[in-house]
């Protein structure tokens, strides 16, 4: 989810045996459901720009998070497609069981997230989402796509949601409200084994700060670097050394 300010899903783990693909198909990516929903959104994000603009100001005064989810329950706010392929790719190289990402939206990352997963052939992915609009038309968008039997949405607060969760987690992308990195992560961490993968995006916002700090302080058990992937937003990849 991009940051709005100037800088920037319980199922019991499976194997997921591959969908069938199409003559010369190399991804679940590039099949017609998922590449065409992915169009769509991606037009829609961007035809929402000039309004997210107009409106910013509303979202820089202090708010609940309940105020924040209903303010920004219209807008996709999701991660570009080069992150996407990014995110794709990284869950094929490493191959987790069980995927958390904190912030759906309508799901764009989830669906790049879940197509890797199903490439894979085993896995799940568990994405958390406070806005009732949100949630209704990812899950309708996740059906579109054939994805949604590897993805569970947990409804909610994530502080609470994701309490429940068990079993190790091996690849987490923070992608909802920046000031909450910290607090997920540290309930998150008992869960994550050596070599877990955790990428945050939006790290030029000045609230995820706490979060930067814990995760490039090698002291805390992680090797953490950060890249562009706008012109005034990055990204930050953090591996855990040490569970």
């Amino acid at each position: 989810m991009c940051c709005v300010t100037s800088a920037g899903l319980w199922a019991l783990s499976v194997r997921v045996p591959p969908r069938p693909t199409l003559d010369g198909m190399a991804t679940t990516l590039q099949d017609s459901r998922v590449a065409t929903v992915l169009d769509r959104m991606y037009t829609e994000a961007r035809n929402q720009m000039s309004l997210l603009r107009e409106r910013r100001g509303e979202f820089d005064r202090p708010m609940s998070t309940a105020e924040r989810t209903e303010a920004m329950s219209e807008f996709y706010i999701p991660v570009t497609p080069e992150a996407g392929r990014l995110l794709y790719a990284l869950v094929r190289a490493t191959r987790p069981t069980t995927v958390v990402e904190f912030g759906m939206s309508f799901g764009i990352s989830a669906i790049h997230l879940a197509a890797a997963v199903r490439d894979n052939g085993t896995g799940r992915v568990v994405t958390t989402e406070l806005s009732d609009t949100k949630i209704a038309a990812a899950k309708k968008t996740f059906a579109e796509t054939g994805l949604d039997d590897v993805i569970t949405i947990l409804e909610g607060d994530a502080l609470t949601t994701l309490q429940d969760l068990d079993g190790p987690v091996e690849f987490v992308l923070l992608d909802g409200w920046k000031d909450l990195y910290l607090p997920v992560i540290e309930l998150l961490e008992p869960r994550l084994p050596t070599g877990a993968l955790i990428v945050a995006d939006n790290t030029s916002a000045a609230d995820t700060g706490p979060y930067l700090d814990l995760v490039r302080n090698p002291d805390n058990g992680y090797t953490s670097f950060n890249f562009l992937v706008r012109d005034s937003d990055s990204m930050e990849i953090s591996c855990r050394t040490n569970d």
